[in-house]
């Protein structure tokens, strides 16, 4: 299971000798683990000689370790420096191949930005039931119940004038046993939540008891909620994943578009903000960006400076800072990437936003 800390072993992993990424997607329609291997053949084929032993340790771990029960499998291989890793996923990852100096990472930090640290509660009066998804597993479930509420009975004495009634037609017993049950959810999921390191929080069950149960989360966790649904305590852990991760994802695209219209007003302002590719890589040689937008799928090619590291997508002779030659590089956005994520920045792969298409499928908000 991919986590935070192997995507940062990766991101540190250094070599004197090439590392070779391979990212295979099986097909839905399709049973058993051949029909991968065969999709993994016809990319290893796409290497040119100098690493037949990464793809020998690849296949390797296709004939021997792979279980086949995964819908994709991302692995990585540096023979020379005895390194390798690899990890299975119930999400599917467009398949591809590399050959770079250090591990194509980028699709794996797509993945856990979209479906890494899911944290969903499921509410009602008398229980609640919090799960932890991850990268499209079930990792972590807990089950809280509190005491029990009755519905209030109508006629006889109490239902006399002067009977004094809760919210929704509940007695005030029964109004403060349900307020008392989601004092004590909010504490059971505040500590749920924190020790899954959720990244982001659903909330499930009706309307009313939703709103309550949000009144008594701290406003760490209120601040995490993305969005809500309607649900049922019957409701199966397959259908409350489902229904999570289209509501995540409607979230997510929200809040993605309003960070590309942030960086991209921020640029057309002159402060805060950069687009395309040169100056996006001009503003991560300053050390200013915070938070980097890319266009699923952006591949450039550029140069690197062979003294003080710079990078362009121009084909320029010397380095403006020191005065050395460029190097050609083979995609200079995964530089991008990468030296955001080794430092303190944040980064989104975005997908379909037809205003950072325009605006040359990268950008940046900047620091200052």
């Amino acid at each position: 299971m991919l986590s935070e800390h192997d995507l940062k072993s990766l991101l540190e992993f250094e070599s004197q000798h090439p590392v070779l990424s391979v990212y295979v997607s099986a097909d839905p329609t399709e049973k058993g683990v051949e029909p991968m291997r065969r999709r993994l053949r016809a990319l290893l084929r796409e290497i040119e000689g100098g690493a037949e032993p990464d793809v020998e340790a690849v296949e390797r771990y296709f004939e021997h370790a792979f279980s086949g029960s995964g819908r994709s499998v991302a692995a990585f291989s540096c023979a020379p420096a005895d390194f390798f890793r690899a990890f299975a996923f119930q999400i599917p990852i467009r398949s591809r191949i590399r050959l770079m100096p250090r591990p194509y990472v980028k699709p794996l930090a797509d993945l856990l930005d979209a479906y890494g640290g899911y944290g969903v509660v499921l509410v009602d009066r008398q229980e609640v039931r919090l799960f932890h998804f991850h990268l499209g597993e079930l990792i972590d479930r807990q089950d809280v119940a509190g005491e029990e509420v009755h519905s209030a009975k109508r006629g006889g004495a109490s239902s006399g004038p002067g009977r004094k009634e809760g919210r929704a037609g509940q007695t005030r017993r029964e109004e403060e046993l349900t307020l008392r049950n989601m004092r004590r959810f909010a504490e059971a999921a505040g500590e749920f939540f924190q020790k899954g390191h959720v990244r982001r929080i659903l909330l499930a069950g009706t309307e009313d008891n939703l709103s309550l149960f949000r009144g008594f989360l701290s406003k760490t966790w209120q601040s995490l909620v993305v969005g809500t649904f309607a649900a049922s305590m019957g409701t199966r852990p397959t259908e409350v994943l489902a229904k999570a991760l289209e509501v995540g994802a409607q979230a997510e695209r929200d809040r993605e578009t309003r960070l590309v219209e942030t960086a991209v007003t921020a640029a057309a302002k002159g402060k805060g903000g950069a687009v395309g590719l040169d100056d996006t890589l001009a503003a991560l040689h300053e050390g200013r960006i915070q938070v980097l937008l890319v266009s699923e799928g952006y591949r450039e090619t550029g140069f690197e400076c062979s003294g003080c590291g710079f990078h362009t997508a121009q084909a320029v002779r010397v380095c403006p800072f020191c005065g050395n030659s460029f190097r050609p590089i083979e995609d200079a956005v995964e530089h991008a990437v990468q030296t955001t994520m080794r430092g303190e920045g944040e980064v989104e792969i975005i997908r379909g936003n037809p205003e950072l298409e325009g605006a040359g499928r990268i950008a940046a908000i900047l620091r200052y």
